[in-house]
């Protein structure tokens, strides 16, 4: 039988991870899975304990979290098998703010269809991106206006789910204009302009309904992009509704496309990122971006293409 590893935090979704461990519990036990669960006490123990699962044979490790805690369980196993010790499959169970990872792989958001779809035991294999020097990411890399939004989103801790990454964008656009001479080189393609934002993306969207990249997929060995242009307050505000519902692409401003290796570079100023909704960097000069094509295997709903945003149907 499967031997499943679940590490939880406890404080993901604002406590909403402890909350959960009782009903999970009981979920997985009813479905006959052998199981034990282990809490997170700091920050990149779910790394390290990742990393350990696989060493003592465990067949899948399973984060209880957010969008936070399956990038540290990711980099975790990434660093295992880098490092030779072993590979085993990875699960998540939704508890976050945004579930972005989960949504772009394939993973239920829901609690009770996410621990059927481990009893299912489902598969597939997906890229995993790599910041060179830094870390692992399976979701996607947000610079400049993107990371100062989810740096605004974290501070708002009364405000849960989508609408917490809603009032940050609109906070961060009342003072955010700062749009650098940027470099984006993108495989053989070099973009320089003033540029207000670049993600860099192996899901489809960030902030819990943001359509960066509407047709990403996980598996197909490149990164999808968008590099958004400098523009003013207006326009900005104006693109908001079009990155809900994932129609930016072929707006004047706006550049999107595919790349196995992407390399910003900013003199003037330093670059702002996150990785899967976690700070990255707050005074890079450089970024190198490579993917490594179906690199881990992910515990998935029985049809592992995602449904559509809450807002990728209206209008």
């Amino acid at each position: 039988m499967a031997r499943y590893k679940v590490i939880v935090n406890p404080i993901a979704g604002g406590g909403a991870g402890e909350q959960a461990i009782l009903r999970i519990e009981r979920m997985l036990s009813g479905y006959g899975l052998d199981f034990d669960l282990v809490r997170t006490e700091r920050p990149w123990h779910a790394a390290d304990l990742a990393q350990e699962a696989v060493a003592a044979g465990y067949d899948a490790v399973i984060a209880l979290g957010g969008d936070g805690t399956s990038n540290e369980v990711l980099n975790g196993l990434v660093q295992a098998k880098q490092a030779g010790v072993g590979t085993c499959a990875m699960g998540v169970l939704c508890v976050g703010t945004g579930n972005d990872f989960a949504y772009g792989v394939g993973i239920p958001l829901d609690l009770e269809e996410g621990c059927r779809a481990l009893a299912r035991g489902r598969t597939r294999w997906i890229d995993v991106g790599h910041a060179a020097g830094m870390r692992y990411f399976g979701n996607g890399i947000g610079i400049g206006f993107d990371a100062v939004v989810n740096i605004q989103a974290a501070r708002m801790t009364r405000v849960r789910g989508f609408l917490r990454y809603l009032l940050a964008v609109l906070r961060t656009l009342l003072f955010y204009y700062h749009a650098p001479l940027t470099t984006i080189q993108v495989d053989e393609q070099v973009i320089e302009q003033p540029t207000l934002m670049t993600s860099v993306m192996n899901g489809r969207r960030m902030g819990g309904g943001f359509l960066m990249t509407p047709d990403a997929a996980p598996d197909d060995g490149l990164f999808d992009f968008c590099i958004a242009a400098k523009m003013n307050q207006l326009q900005m505000l104006s693109f908001v509704p079009r990155f809900l519902r994932g129609t930016q692409g072929g707006e004047k401003r706006i550049t999107m496309g595919r790349a196995r290796r992407v390399v910003v570079t900013c003199k003037e100023s330093s670059l702002v990122a996150h990785a899967d909704g976690e700070t990255l960097c707050l005074d890079a000069h450089r970024l190198e971006l490579e993917l490594l094509p179906r690199h881990i295997e992910v515990i998935c709903q029985p049809t592992p293409t995602p449904g559509p945003s809450p807002y990728e149907e209206e209008g």
